[in-house]
């Protein structure tokens, strides 16, 4: 590893570099759509996601010959936060050229960080949290970019798991092509007799986002996934920060609430993707590319669009009543991308058990379009005191 500099992140052009890496080093790539530098700030910036009042966290850039090779972020949970299942220490926004050591220097970096701190089991990608980008992209690596998707070369969890890593959990995310579908007139789920007078679906109010709206998402959410595998609140605040850019970028109709008997128990927000009209901005949106990208969002007939967020009430799980206002929040969906002129769907991701999400959508012509994959590994010792971070890394 001799010349790999192994750099903290704790300064602005330190920053900036770490949030547009990817597009400098995956130019090019077939299945790559550099996101936008200006949102990456407000995913990454501590001060501006709500997601960093609950860890401690650090970022590091990997740089050789004077060049930026590579990039990962190290957090672990503050008490009382416990993730189901996984492990309060995590890395994620794994980047890099495809060289071993390369990897080998960044993952010990964030291995000797969190170890510093009492780790013993770590788990990762998590980008920054379970409730955001996660996992390391291993089949699809050619399937169309898709919005808050990660992607990855094939190379990257080659090297991660030559240095020791192992399987935790798969992701799973389907394309949903609306073209290939049977659309005959059945009685839709919510027509039916037995459901017409207690099934509603609205949508979600945009122009109250903040004044009830994400509160309920927040509620439904957190209470629908607390049991699932590396779960973790997704704070209100969380909601809220995302609330007013949403306003812009998600059609009205791409949101809706399933109410049952007159109360809220599920919602799903589908949004449109933003890289068929910026992947020729090659992540940069300021000065120029912001009046382009109002015009086309205006302008365009979006053809791919991704399930983004989705929430049901735990008790409602595994019940017949549940699966009713599944399949009729399935139903509605198609529809109104169908109306919208949706070609493609991506539904993810769901966690390869969890089968009980995973049928309908295969049942509705869901085909696995992505898996990601979590990694874990465990740690000698794993508590000490801090250790200095070094310019080199060491062999």
């Amino acid at each position: 590893m001799a010349g790999i500099e192994i750099l903290p992140v704790d300064s602005l052009s330190r920053f900036l570099t770490f949030c547009k890496l990817p597009r400098l080093l995956y130019k090019g790539e077939k299945g790559f759509a550099p996101p936008l530098d200006a949102e990456r700030w407000t995913v990454y910036g501590h001060k501006l996601n709500p997601h960093f009042k609950l860890v401690e966290a650090q970022e590091f850039l990997a740089r050789r010959n004077g060049q930026w090779v590579g990039r990962i972020a190290a957090q672990i949970y503050k008490p009382p936060i416990e993730p189901v299942g996984a492990s309060r220490a995590q890395w994620g926004t794994l980047d890099a050229i495809d060289d071993l050591e390369v990897v080998r220097a960044l993952t010990e970096a964030a291995e000797a960080w969190l170890g510093a701190r009492g780790a013993e089991r770590i788990n990762g990608p998590f980008s920054p949290s379970i409730n955001a980008e996660l996992g390391m992209l291993v089949e699809g690596f050619d399937a169309t970019p898709m919005i808050l998707m990660p992607w990855h070369p094939r190379y990257l969890s080659r090297h991660v798991e030559a240095l020791g890593y192992t399987k935790a959990r798969d992701l799973i995310s389907y394309r949903y092509i609306t073209a290939e579908q049977d659309f005959r007139d059945n009685l839709r789920i919510a027509e039916r007799r037995e459901w017409r007078n207690r099934l509603k679906i609205r949508q979600l109010d945009l122009e109250r986002l903040k004044k009830g709206e994400t509160a309920l998402m927040a509620e439904l959410f957190n209470d629908g996934w607390r049991d699932n595998w590396g779960f973790v609140p997704f704070l209100k605040e969380e909601f809220d920060a995302s609330a007013d850019v949403l306003k812009y970028i998600m059609p009205p109709e791409f949101g809706i609430v399933v109410e049952l008997d007159g109360v809220p128990q599920s919602f799903a927000v589908t949004l449109p993707n933003l890289h068929e009209i910026t992947a020729d901005f090659d992540g940069r949106l300021l000065p120029f590319n912001l009046p382009r990208l109002i015009s086309r969002f205006r302008k365009h007939k979006f053809r791919t669009a991704r399930l983004a967020l989705l929430g049901t009430r735990k008790t409602l799980q595994n019940s017949a009543t549940g699966g009713a206002i599944l399949l009729a929040m399935i139903e509605e969906m198609r529809q109104r991308g169908r109306n919208a002129q949706i070609v493609q769907f991506e539904a993810g991701w769901v966690l390869e058990d969890n089968m009980g999400m995973r049928k309908p959508i295969e049942m509705f012509g869901g085909q696995i379009d992505k898996i990601h994959r979590i990694y874990e590994k465990h740690l000698p010792g794993g508590a000490g005191a801090p250790a200095p971070v070094t310019q080199e890394a060491t062999p």
